[in-house]
């Protein structure tokens, strides 16, 4: 597996028109979460023209599916217009294109609950804010959700003392 390099990954969603917003655990990072995680999570819109932007960044990052990598099956647009996840490799690292997350939240549901963060280098990026990351991970109650809720109110709290 190549090392991730979520910046480069971001940035080429970003020169490539790609409207999207990060969740997940890179979500969780940027707003400060002391969390590991191995992979990038993006909520693309799904409308016709952000899914052709789209194909042309995975194209152009060699995307394929993680499941048997040796096959380099690569997405198309009608995988990338469906609410289901699409669990990519690339030479950036692991990247999940997600329709929608948590009870079927997409794209414009989310919007409404992001914010504008620069993460470096100039790169501006929608990320999902820390109550709905929170409110998803709840509902969803996986295991891996639920042993990082601790965490993720703990930051939270530190962030609404201004400590964080």
């Amino acid at each position: 597996m190549p090392d991730s390099d979520f910046l480069a990954a971001i940035r080429a969603l970003r020169e490539g028109g790609v409207a999207f917003c990060v969740v997940g655990g890179v979500a969780a990072v940027l707003n400060g979460a002391p969390v590991n995680t191995f992979d990038l999570d993006i909520v693309a819109a799904r409308d016709e023209e952000n899914v052709t932007r789209l194909l042309g960044v995975l194209e152009s990052l060699d995307a394929v599916y993680r499941m048997q990598p040796e096959r380099r099956l690569k997405p198309d647009a009608s995988h990338l217009r469906s609410p289901g996840h699409h669990n990519l490799i690339t030479i950036c690292g692991p990247l999940d294109v997600l329709g929608t997350i948590g009870r079927g939240l997409g794209y414009d549901d989310l919007l409404p609950n992001t914010v504008e963060m620069e993460i470096g280098g100039g790169v501006h990026v929608r990320v999902l804010n820390l109550e709905t990351l929170i409110a998803v991970k709840e509902k969803l109650a996986g295991e891996k959700d639920l042993a990082v809720l601790p965490i993720l109110r703990r930051t939270l709290e530190a962030s609404r003392r201004g400590g964080g």
